[in-house]
């Protein structure tokens, strides 16, 4: 299989789950959903392109290597003329994720990779005001799930982070079927349709594991991949 990682890194970022107008949380983690608007939107399809749907097929997983704290931002807004009402929005402030994705069509996956770096659309963490801290880092790799790789890469958190030492592993969320010796759940967050008078979002299942960041540590040092392209960003 071919796997594409990406790391997503922003001041701040958001990723919308159940929510009404006056209050929009956002998750702990980038939602399958959100990725697949990013890459929709690097490819230059419009929000009713049917192509999008056909994203949800690929295989997803998500790291948790800098979990970020949430800012509520509050605003009063002109609902009407002379009628205005208070609303929350939730944000990730901080936060690093690798995301994984995968493919048997490799070449389908390249195209992905070079949509990304010289995207058709901006791309946007979530909502359109969470722009990328710079150009997305992604690489490729053959192996056999994403799953599998993001237990192999190195930590991406920053410096500042990893000296808190407060965290012994890193979380993963992946489609059910990628770690199917965990439990899994139903999260509404497949996409049906990004269309904006008909917004559509289907359940798909989840579930759920851990790293620990010693073996990351290690694995590293006897791989010699201690790089990190984005140190000088910390």
């Amino acid at each position: 299989m071919k796997i594409l990682t990406i790391k997503l890194a922003a001041p701040l970022q958001s990723y919308g789950n159940e929510a009404t107008f006056e209050r929009r949380t956002t998750a702990h983690y980038p939602t399958k959903s959100a990725v697949i608007g990013m890459i929709a939107a690097a490819l230059g399809y419009r929000r009713t392109d049917p192509r999008i749907t056909t994203l949800n097929d690929l295989s997803f997983a998500v790291r948790i290597d800098q979990a970020g704290t949430v800012l509520t931002d509050y605003q009063t807004v002109e609902w009407k003329k002379n009628t205005r009402k208070i609303t929350y929005r939730e944000y990730l402030q901080d936060a690093k994720f690798m995301v994984a994705l995968g493919s048997e069509d490799a070449q389908f996956i390249e195209q992905i990779k070079l949509a990304l770096t010289h995207p058709k659309f901006p791309l946007f963490l979530g909502r359109r005001s969470n722009a990328p801290a710079g150009v997305l880092q992604v690489e490729l790799f053959d192996e056999t799930s994403p799953v599998a790789i993001l237990k192999k890469m190195t930590w991406q958190a920053a410096n500042w982070y990893q000296r808190k030492g407060h965290r012994a592993t890193i979380e993963i969320i992946a489609d059910a079927d990628l770690i199917p010796d965990k439990t899994s759940a139903l999260v509404k967050d497949r996409v049906q349709s990004f269309d904006q008078r008909n917004r559509r979002y289907s359940f798909r299942a989840i579930a759920r594991t851990n790293v620990n960041l010693v073996d990351l540590d290690q694995q590293a040092q006897a791989a010699g991949t201690q790089h990190d392209a984005m140190y000088y960003l910390d």
